[in-house]
């Protein structure tokens, strides 16, 4: 069976809208803490969020309360 992780579907998400919303950055903040462990493939897809975000191409959206 080959699934897409939680983690790996919400990077893939702020990487389509160009955004890394609160609401995307909780959901992976939640699934880290329910899993325990990052596995190779979402430090992977973390890693390439976090170079996205670093060379502009993404933009961290405040949180508006």
């Amino acid at each position: 069976m080959n699934t897409i992780s939680v983690i790996r579907q919400l990077v893939e998400k702020a990487i389509y809208i160009k955004q890394l919303t609160p609401e995307i950055e909780k959901g992976i903040n939640d699934e880290l803490t329910r899993l325990g462990y990052i596995s190779d493939v979402d430090y992977e897809a973390l890693e390439l969020l976090m170079d996205e975000l670093d060379e502009g191409r993404i933009y961290l959206v405040p949180n508006w309360q």
